[in-house]
This record gives structure tokens, C-alpha cells and sequence, in this order.
């Protein structure tokens, strides 16, 4: 049970550290005192990127995951959450065509 929660809390660290680094540099421009935190969690997500790294945080997910008794999923963190979020089983070009001309007209809007 604890190695359970421990891989669940795993996951939301590694959305939120995602997250982070996506959109941190926004938090910087209120907070600046975050450009110590945020430079060094760029630069690694980059690396991980450019170099096709597997993220410790996934490594550490998947051992506690096997310790609980549960399946643990091979490839890397956005590939097993992220991805079939945004491009769901099912969605056609012309699907995303629809979604992609709501949100183009949305934000001219």
C-alpha cells in the first residue's frame, strides 16, 4: 500500500515538475527569485529531450510500482500519461482539424 501512494505521489511530482518547466518562466516574471529553481529544471528537461534520457522520477515510479505489486509500463512518463490524453484512440486528422479550427477561432475571437 505505501509503495503504491509512494508511485502515485511520484506522478504528480513529475506533472507538476513538467509543468514547471514548461511554464516556470512565467512564474519568474512575478517571483524572480524562482530563476534559481526554474534555470536549473529548464536545462535538465532540455538535456532529457535533446539526449532521449529517461527521467529518474520514472525509473523511481516503476520500482515503487513493482514493489506494490502493480504493472509498471515501459517507455517514458509523457508517452504513458501525457500522450493519450492529448491524442486519444480514436481521433481521426479530421477530428483534430475540427478541435484545432475551434481553438484557432476561440483565441482570434
Amino acid at each position: 500500500m505505501l509503495y503504491r501512494i509512494a508511485a502515485d505521489g511520484l506522478v504528480l511530482f513529475h506533472l507538476l515538475f513538467i509543468l514547471f518547466v514548461l511554464f516556470g518562466g512565467l512564474l519568474v516574471l512575478k517571483w524572480h527569485h524562482l530563476v534559481w529553481w526554474h534555470l536549473p529544471a529548464a536545462t535538465w528537461g532540455v538535456i532529457v529531450e535533446v539526449f532521449h534520457l529517461t527521467c529518474p522520477l520514472t525509473y523511481w515510479e516503476n520500482l515503487m510500482r513493482e514493489a506494490a505489486g502493480q504493472t509498471v509500463y515501459g517507455g517514458g512518463f509523457i508517452e504513458h500519461y501525457v500522450l493519450p490524453i492529448i491524442y486519444p484512440a480514436g481521433l481521426t486528422p479530421t477530428i483534430q482539424l475540427a478541435l484545432g479550427s475551434i481553438g484557432l477561432a476561440v483565441n482570434v475571437l
